[in-house]
């Protein structure tokens, strides 16, 4: 197995740990998708797989409508993705993906936290390049040979495939996204969830103590409404 599987597996629990901030995440994910290209979600495959994920976290069907006709209101202010890099204590590489719809509030909130925590906020493209960004699929294994999958989905940018509890994962470059999602589409192959990740080409290990210095940061940035997402460098 490769890099893929085995960042994948040390997450697992962490990912989507809170129901509401699962929720919060998909409806600002909502309003993007309709925003960048309506609410159709037949003419609108990024809307498609903000609601494959919604469904993937159980995420009521009368949520997901709200959500959509909430974003169509031309008076609903548009939220922008900001990416925020910097360093957490004993030299641990933090990426911190944001939606935010006052970024002015989202940059003064990531550096309290930093400060608070020994930590500093980096300028673009600080530790951004010590990750590698991808795009994952999560379809049902049942009827489906992961082998086989693997060698036609080459063709369309997968670098990873395989099977853990919850089905068979493709892990591939983040510009594959758009491809293999038609493909998957085209062989009429049920997408249970898809998303983007950034995987970190090195990690380090740390003693209990550091880690606990780590994860004091760690904790204040992922409490916060406007963050996505956090990645870092910090062997789990």
């Amino acid at each position: 197995m490769g890099r893929a599987f085995e960042f994948r597996k040390a997450r697992k629990m962490k990912r989507w740990s809170a129901m509401s901030k699962a929720f919060t995440r998909i409806g600002k994910d909502i309003v993007m998708a309709v925003k960048e290209g309506g609410p159709d979600p037949d003419s609108n495959s990024r809307l498609r797989a903000v609601i494959q994920n919604a469904k993937s976290v159980n995420m009521p069907k009368d949520n997901i409508e709200r959500a959509i006709k909430r974003a169509t209101d031309k008076s609903l202010g548009d939220y922008k993705e900001v990416l925020f890099e910097g360093y957490a204590p004993h030299g641990i590489a933090i990426l911190i993906e944001t939606a935010t719809d006052n970024n002015t509030r989202t940059v003064a909130n990531i550096r309290s936290y930093f400060n608070k925590c020994n930590g500093s906020l980096g300028t673009s493209g600080s530790v951004e390049f010590m990750f590698d960004h991808t795009c994952n699929f999560r379809i049902d294994a049942e009827g489906i040979d992961p082998e086989e999958l693997e060698l036609e989905m080459i063709d369309f940018g997968a670098e990873e495939v395989f099977v853990d509890d919850d089905g068979i994962l493709i892990y591939a470059p983040f510009e594959s996204f758009g491809a293999i999602q038609k493909e998957l589409e085209h062989k009429e192959i049920e997408i249970l969830s898809s998303g983007f990740e950034r995987i970190p080409q090195v990690t380090k290990k740390l003693s209990e103590e550091e880690v606990a210095d780590v994860e004091k940061l760690l904790e204040k940035i992922e409490e916060d409404d406007d963050v996505q997402n956090v990645y870092h460098t910090m062997e789990e």
